[in-house]
């Protein structure tokens, strides 16, 4: 009997902490062997690091983690914070490389080239304090609209 796979999304608020990303990355382990996905794991684990080590890095204020599925076998991996500024060569035309000896600058060209599909969103909020901007990346079959 075929069953139908609901969609589905959690968001963990992390702290400006070191020790974040790591929790980050062990939830999301949880969350993709208790919806019996974990052949995504070790790309949807990339892509989480390496956009949660930016929001680290480069942000002050707390982020998020968010994971939604939306169809069978496919996951989007977001990661939010306070800062609404959109790194360069992530929304748009790639950034030249970094030189070799550069300690930073090589995290978002491997989420772009790991993802299935990518996109930033800058967020504006009237008034509110969940300003910022949205980094996100697919994996796993065709893209889903989002």
């Amino acid at each position: 009997m075929a069953t139908v796979s609901p969609s589905w999304n959690y968001t963990l608020h992390l702290p400006h902490d070191p020790r974040a990303p790591g929790i980050a990355r062990g939830t999301l382990r949880l969350i993709l062997t208790a919806h019996g996905m974990p052949e995504l794991t070790p790309t949807a684990e990339l892509l989480a690091a390496e956009l949660l080590a930016n929001s680290h890095c480069h942000t002050k204020g707390p982020y998020a983690l968010r994971l939604r599925s939306a169809e069978p076998g496919r996951l989007r991996v977001a990661v939010w914070d306070t800062d609404p500024h959109v790194p360069p060569g992530f929304s748009t035309a790639p950034a030249p490389p970094p030189p070799p000896d550069a300690e930073h600058g090589r995290g978002l060209p491997l989420v772009r080239a790991c993802a299935d599909s990518w996109g930033a969103s800058a967020l504006r909020e009237l008034g509110g304090s969940r300003a910022g901007k949205l980094l996100w990346a697919e994996c796993g079959g065709r893209a889903a609209a989002w």
